[in-house]
């Protein structure tokens, strides 16, 4: 029996493209272990899988000026003696990295031990925790047909991003009766990301009174985010966070309001959702949800609202734009080539790990 290793951790947008090569791996006959930090979101969603999980010190790297930035220098040092000593004890064939800064030392571990890693991707061009782990990897897995020229020539694999397969199972009506919404009016789904978006959140409210009139909303407004004044308000439900239930939502959903992270627009893309993207704003970010947005505005699949043009007006006009023109979208979306993800990281796994 062969042995991976997968890392990632920060967000849940770094765990859950692991989470969905599970199956696969597991019918591979791979033995799965998880390295992660100590206490970030990663251990609770491994853990409750029943993966043996092992956390390591974990710092960020900055780009900017902070006081964290003399004292995390040492937590990553500590975090690769520890991934050095986990290396040596589960002696993998492969390590599969899907970034987040704790990743950083595993990779590098790795590679001093001799054990092959591959990277994933998802965003347009790498950040900084994949810039420095990439001279390590034997190959790179790109989301977007553009990313590849910002990597090492023989390293670059356009694979697109793993898609959790229960998403697919989704049933529009126990959606709608989950949520006591009917099946006589349509349905937004708005999704602000892992912790949920404040300025998104807040876009969506201020409009809810004409958007009800000819729409339901399913508003997952994230942790400490409710708005409960707005409870039992007909045709309105929200929700901190939903997990075992979201397939049923998707499938609910007539369109999408989200943040453009790459693993949320990935999979309304292999959803079919037609969708209107909000990607965080460059004075938030590194500007990587604008990049992923406009690809996928080039391609069709997207309405794209930048969060500096949010108003009330530009996003009733852009709900009803993408509504009349839904079926436009999903067009657009089933000429996508990017719709087996999981089988060609395995074959990479496979390859690198014989």
């Amino acid at each position: 029996m062969k042995r991976i290793v997968l890392t990632g951790g920060g967000t849940a947008g770094h765990v859950t493209p692991n989470i969905a090569l599970l199956p696969a791996l597991k019918r591979e006959g791979y033995d799965v272990h998880y390295i992660g930090s100590y206490d970030g979101i990663e251990r609770k969603l491994i853990e409750e899988l029943g993966i043996p999980y092992y956390g390591i010190s974990s710092g960020k790297l900055r780009r900017y000026f902070d006081p964290k930035n003399f004292s995390d220098p040492f937590k990553v040092m500590k975090g690769y003696l520890e991934a050095t000593a986990l290396m040596k004890k589960l002696k993998p064939d492969v390590v599969f990295s899907k970034g987040g800064f704790v990743t950083v030392p595993v990779v590098i571990a790795a590679k001093r031990k001799g054990i092959p890693a591959i990277i994933h991707e998802s965003d347009m061009t790498p950040g900084l925790a994949n810039k420095i782990c990439i001279p390590s990897a034997k190959k790179v897995c790109a989301n977007f047909p553009e990313t590849v020229k910002y990597l090492p020539d023989g390293k670059a694999v356009l694979t697109g991003t793993p898609i959790r397969q229960e998403l697919f199972s989704g049933n529009r009506i126990k959606g709608l009766d989950f949520c006591g919404l009917t099946s006589n009016k349509p349905v937004i789904l708005v999704v602000g990301g892992s912790t949920g978006s404040a300025v998104v959140n807040e876009a969506v409210r201020a409009i809810l009174p004409t958007l009800l009139k000819k729409y339901q909303v399913i508003h997952l407004c994230g942790k400490d985010k409710l708005d409960l004044s707005l409870n039992g308000t007909p045709g309105y439900v929200q929700y901190e966070y939903i997990k075992k239930e979201l397939s049923d939502l998707l499938d609910a959903a007539d369109i999408v309001i989200s943040r453009a992270g790459a693993n949320a627009i990935c999979e309304l893309l292999a959803l079919r959702k037609p969708h209107i993207l909000i990607p965080l704003s460059a004075a938030q970010s590194r500007g990587d949800q604008i990049l992923n947005a406009e690809s996928f505005e080039r391609q069709g699949y997207s309405f794209v609202l930048k969060e500096e043009a949010l108003t009330s007006l530009s996003l009733l006009e852009a709900i009803d734009n993408v509504y009349s023109q839904r079926q436009t979208y999903i067009e657009a979306m089933n000429k996508s080539v990017l719709n087996d993800s999981i089988e060609s990281i395995i074959d990479i796994i496979k390859e690198v790990s014989l």
